[in-house]
């Protein structure tokens, strides 16, 4: 083989292996029930809403006895591992024997949500031995709203196996993500506040560089309307004046003139003694 060929046939196999590890590398992500043109936007909106919780790896152990000691691992639409590519998105490992049973999968999603949680299932596990029939398992995981917290207190609830079909693992947890969003109200009299203000800064700026750039008023002539605002000013401190300083208009006055009320009543002496008679 010539050098030219046999470089071309390597950078072939450098390519071939490039692209496999970029597939395996690669995490897949939950895949709702059915084609992919009956997806729903509400489906949409709640996987993308969960998004945060995908880089996230949440595990229980549950012993009952000596018969029963299990750990779940548990992943938000991605595969609990992802060298097996088996998409199993819930998975149950015997620690006494270290065989591991997917009791989810991601691919065969189904999510649906209320107003302050967004349950999660995950079906097409692996078949039941003895119970439900010989039908494949599912988990079912509750996410509860619970504001400040990513993820916390994954736990599993029960498992409901004695059932002839619809067997299925319940889970639960508590995450921020299944809140709902908290809308501010604004009551009428803030509006009012803010509208006013807002007139108040525009007329102020507006007639501010009107004053200052068009009419190339100086100093305090660039307030708008200086003159009414001025005249304003003085009218408010006269009428304060006139409230608050002025003297009572039925105040004595500080003199007293001479009056009849001075002079006293008319003596009754009277001189008529002094007539001739």
């Amino acid at each position: 083989m010539s050098p030219p060929c046999h470089t071309s046939a390597l950078l072939l196999v450098f390519m071939a292996l490039a692209v496999a590890w970029a597939e395996q590398s690669e995490e897949r992500g939950c895949d709702v029930i059915g084609d992919e043109s009956s997806e729903s936007q509400m489906e949409r909106a709640l996987l993308k809403k969960l998004e945060p919780l995908s880089h996230m790896r949440f595990n229980v152990t549950v012993e009952k006895g000596k018969t029963e000691n299990y750990i779940y691992h548990f992943r938000v639409c991605r595969e609990v591992n992802s060298t097996s590519r088996d998409f199993g998105g819930l998975v149950q490992t015997d620690r006494q024997n270290g065989k591991t049973t997917v009791i989810g999968r991601i691919n065969e999603t189904q999510v649906f949500n209320g107003s302050d949680w967004i349950m999660l299932i995950y079906k097409g596990g692996d078949s039941y031995g003895r119970h439900c029939g010989g039908e494949k398992r599912r988990a079912v995981i509750m996410i509860s709203c619970k504001r400040g917290v990513t993820a916390s207190a994954f736990s599993i609830i029960s498992e409901e196996r004695e059932k002839k079909q619809e067997c299925f693992y319940l889970f639960e947890m508590d995450s921020s993500v299944a809140c709902p969003a908290e809308n501010s109200h604004l009551s009428v009299g803030s509006i009012l506040l803010i509208t006013f203000v807002s007139l108040i800064a525009v007329y102020i700026i507006g007639g501010f560089l009107y004053q200052r750039l068009v009419v190339g008023a100086k100093g305090m002539e660039q307030i708008p309307h200086f003159a009414f605002w001025q005249d304003l000013g003085n009218l408010v401190a006269d009428g304060c004046d006139f409230v608050c300083r002025s003297k009572p208009r039925n105040a004595p006055a500080a003199y007293r003139g001479v009056g009849d009320d001075q002079l006293g009543e008319e003596s009754e002496e009277r001189d008529d003694h002094l007539l001739p008679m």
